[in-house]
């Protein structure tokens, strides 16, 4: 594994993770090691790397200072999409640089196909459920980038979200304003057992505003794996609109392609 991450996740909360981040940033220290050996060792041709956000994985600060040890100078990608329509670009990208053009066009019109294909089925709703999409839960953080584009085109409306923006912190009191009934616990990062395992550790207290929500009360909360279908910017984020499609919508997607059990559970709170 050439990219280690200097925290230990895997065994804090999500308040503690919350706080060690912004003490390493606010320190001006990376969340990321590299191992320059092994890199130097792979001497790769291509690197692919970000710049979107610090926190997700190795940005371009850790990668410029990495590629001045490699033994020769690699073709560096950088991906930075806050839209759905940007990872399309990036895809085509990739498939330049790995000369794979039309194999990336074919994958990308197929994308493009599916979602076409789920806007229509969603254009002529009687009504656009309020959705929230919660990114964070201890501190909770509202979805940002293409999230918010995945909710409209799934049929719903996520107001709280910032549309190619970031994912920002949002206080109770706003949620609760905006009274979602639906809300899709995605905490970046965490795949569904992840997830679930937080859930069930920040929300044990019933006092929690949460549950004086209309989706809490209508048991329409749900758990995904948003490490696969909406954190990363890629071709599952397809899969993760027709996910959604089929939690805003269920009289619409009433028999899914596929089970939906392997990275999606339904929280039944109230």
């Amino acid at each position: 594994m050439v990219v280690r991450n200097v925290l230990p996740i895997e065994t804090m909360s999500q308040s503690e993770i919350d706080r060690a981040v912004a003490e390493r940033m606010r320190a001006g220290k990376s969340l990321y090691e590299i191992d320059e050996q092994l890199l130097r060792e792979l001497s790769p041709d291509l690197i692919l790397t970000q710049n979107l956000c610090q926190v997700c994985a190795p940005s371009g600060n850790e990668v410029s200072q990495v590629i001045k040890a490699l033994p020769k100078a690699p073709h560096i990608l950088w991906l930075t999409p806050q839209s759905i329509n940007e990872i399309f670009d990036n895809v085509r990208e990739l498939g330049a640089a790995t000369d794979r053009v039309a194999e990336a066009e074919s994958l990308v019109n197929d994308c493009l196909r599916r979602l076409e294909s789920l806007r229509e089925r969603t254009k002529s709703v009687a009504r656009r459920p309020r959705v929230f999409c919660m990114e964070w839960l201890d501190p909770v953080y509202a979805s940002g980038h293409w999230v918010p584009e995945l909710v409209k085109i799934a049929g719903g409306i996520d107001e709280l979200g910032s549309e190619r923006g970031e994912s920002v912190r949002i206080s109770w009191e706003k949620i609760i304003a905006w009274a979602p009934e639906v809300v899709v616990i995605m905490p970046c990062g965490f795949n569904l057992e992840q997830t679930m395992k937080q859930v069930s550790s920040v929300f044990q207290d019933r006092t929690s505003p949460l549950f004086d929500l209309p989706a809490v009360r209508n048991n329409r909360v749900y758990a995904v794996d948003a490490n696969s279908y909406f954190a990363r910017p890629g071709p599952r984020v397809v899969e993760g609109a027709e996910l959604l499609a089929q939690l805003i919508h269920p009289e619409l997607f009433d028999t899914p392609q596929r089970s939906t059990n392997a990275f999606c559970a339904s929280l039944w709170l109230y």
